[in-house]
């Protein structure tokens, strides 16, 4: 009797599935759901029906491959026209009955195997193409016209691919072979992850021809037909029970419900998994501007520092360290100004109105790798840059640096090395020289990098890369007694890297790079050190401006720098220039939207 009901439940649960289906698509080769109907690909024609299986609108192309994302009732689907080799976007709208095709996505230059689509947190919908011999792309299709965000490598022979929104993962299916995972963010370090493999290193046979992602998973069609699903648990995959034999396509209804089609029709499968509550997304901030790239490849650019121009607050400059090159010196609208080709230069800090006695200089100080020295430079009132000296350190691999202004004038520096060593510096002047000496040490447990000294409290902020952020105090008499701020593995994600101090009348906080997920953590500067907030920088779909990922330097001021600016800037190095792809560069962010984002004073 027991196997009788679980019989019928199951029967039960196959009708459900089998109604959702109406007879006008069952015969279609490829389906997308709607909120009010389906979209349908057959051999001749795109076609949008109704939840009462009316057909309301065609579209006429010889088309293989449909996806869709919808929001708000309004729906925006690809399919890829088999005759020209492009992919067509198509505007659907279930409650009007209409599709609207859109222009095609300009030429790849490859043949297009498999087209799938993906919504981000920022609600930013990208097409992803690819190719017969594992070319691929990644296209922005909001704003104006779409914009190609960056070339991938796939792998070759991709017979299908689909995107998990939650999760930011791209599935792709490749003949022969298996499934793939991959990060679809195009900001950070590309990724790929095995879900299962042919034999003899996994059991889908002949690899993977169809995909679908469902709540909780995802499912696959291997080369003979037979359905697997998969239940993503963390970073990982576990097989889960689904029956299904000649499978040649796969889809899902409105509800996530997943669906298979054999040789002769669409019907539902039972699979029972549970989506996942995602975690929820940091806000997202985007930028006002970006520099022109760094005129290397690779990973080059790294710490930017702000200079405000004493008169012209718009003529103010960012300066950025290319570590393959020297120091580049840019206006506010990103254009660069100087080259001074110094050698490899790591971490650059700025400081103003500097007294030498009767002396008085605008300084930055970078860290060179080359010889493992700090360069000292001018800072002209018009904003001109200049090497001022070449001063010797005892470090072995100097990395990190930040300088401070102590009350009886002069400069001070901090500069570390990869095994932890901290060297303070006082800089000094003498007939017509700058010189330094070291007046303390101290050191981290492991590698160290960015810092930041705040002269209105004293305060020595230091980043750990793998630990988190410390504090001490920054004056030479004081001893250096290293106290946790704020450890990595929270809020925090390691790599931590560029610190800065953004100083107003009211508050004062510190902004962190958390490396590790492309954010940015501000808490104030000030016992009990209480985090106020973390971010994202997206993208500015109007202005064309990529995301920033993977920070390694970052500066913040509260200075008014005119137009956007006026409450400040904050400044931060971009790990993968995309939109398109390029040499990295830094990206120019107004306090007043992280303000906004994060509701500070």
């Amino acid at each position: 009797m027991k196997h009788v009901v679980i019989l019928s439940l199951l029967a039960t649960a196959l009708a459900a599935h089998a109604q959702a289906v109406p007879p006008a698509v069952a015969k279609a080769r490829d389906l997308a759901a709607l909120p009010q109907g389906w979209l349908a690909l057959d051999k001749s024609a795109l076609r949008l029906v109704d939840a009462a299986g009316a057909e309301r609108a065609t579209l006429p192309v010889r088309g293989r491959q449909v996806d869709v994302r919808s929001a708000g009732g309004a729906s925006l689907a690809i399919v890829i026209d088999a005759n020209a080799e492009r992919v067509i976007p198509v505007r659907a709208d279930g409650r009007a009955g209409t599709l609207a095709a859109l222009p095609p996505l300009p030429e790849t230059g490859f043949g297009i195997e498999a087209a799938c689509l993906y919504r981000d947190a920022q609600q930013l919908t990208y097409a992803f193409l690819a190719g017969k011999d594992g070319q691929a792309e990644q296209w922005l299709l909001d704003g104006d016209a779409p914009r190609r965000v960056r070339r991938l490598a796939l792998p070759p022979h991709v017979q299908a691919c689909r995107v998990d929104d939650a999760t930011g993962t791209l599935y792709v299916a490749e003949e022969g072979m298996g499934v793939w995972a991959y990060r679809a963010d195009a900001e950070g370090a590309p990724a790929r992850r095995a879900v299962a493999l042919a034999p003899p290193f996994g059991k889908l046979a002949d690899g993977a021809q169809a995909l679908a992602v469902v709540p909780g998973g995802v499912v696959a069609a291997d080369g003979k037909g037979r359905l697997h699903a998969w239940r993503r648990t963390g970073n990982g995959w576990t097989a889960a029970a689904v029956a299904g034999q000649r499978t040649e396509g796969l889809a899902t209804d409105a509800a996530g419900g997943l669906l298979a089609r054999d040789d002769t029709a669409w019907r539902g499968v039972p699979l029972a998994l549970k989506a996942v509550a995602p975690a929820a997304p940091l806000p997202v901030v985007m930028p006002r501007a970006q520099t022109e790239p760094v005129a290397r490849a690779g990973d080059a650019a790294d710490d930017p520092a702000i200079w405000r121009h004493p008169a012209d607050p718009a003529a103010s400059r960012v300066l950025g360290t290319n570590k393959k090159q020297g120091l580049l010196v840019y206006d506010l609208q990103g254009r660069q100004r100087q080259l001074l080709e110094t050698g490899r230069l790591n971490n650059v800090d700025v400081r103003q109105d500097v007294a030498f006695g009767a002396e008085r200089f605008d300084l930055a100080l970078a860290t060179q790798r080359d010889d493992n020295l700090m360069v000292l430079f001018t800072i002209a009132a018009d904003g001109t840059v200049a090497e001022a000296a070449r001063l010797p350190t005892e470090l072995d691999e100097i990395y990190g640096a930040c300088v401070y202004r102590p009350a009886g004038g002069g400069l001070d520096a901090f500069v570390n090395d990869k095994d932890g060593r901290y060297l303070h510096y006082r800089i000094a002047r003498a007939d017509g020289k700058f010189t330094a000496r070291v007046v303390r040490r101290f050191r981290t447990a492991s590698q160290p990098e960015g810092c930041v000294a705040d002269e209105a409290s004293g305060q020595l902020f230091v980043g750990e890369e793998r630990r988190g952020l410390w504090v001490t105090s920054a004056e030479a008499g004081r001893e250096a007694r290293l106290a946790m701020v704020l450890p990595a593995g929270g809020v925090l994600q390691a790599d931590v890297e560029g610190v800065g101090i953004y100083r107003s009348a009211a508050r004062s906080y510190v902004v962190v790079s958390s490396q590790g997920n492309d954010s940015y953590v501000v808490l104030d500067a000030a016992a009990p050190y209480r985090v106020r907030g973390a971010f994202r920088i997206g993208v500015n779909v109007a202005d064309g401006i990529d995301g920033a990922s993977e920070t390694d330097g970052l500066e913040v001021t509260s200075a008014d720098l005119g137009g956007p600016y006026g409450r400040g800037m904050l400044v931060v190095q971009d790990g993968y220039k995309r939109m398109p792809d390029g040499p990295q560069n830094f990206k120019l962010v107004a306090w007043d939207d992280i303000a906004r984002a994060l509701g500070l004073d």
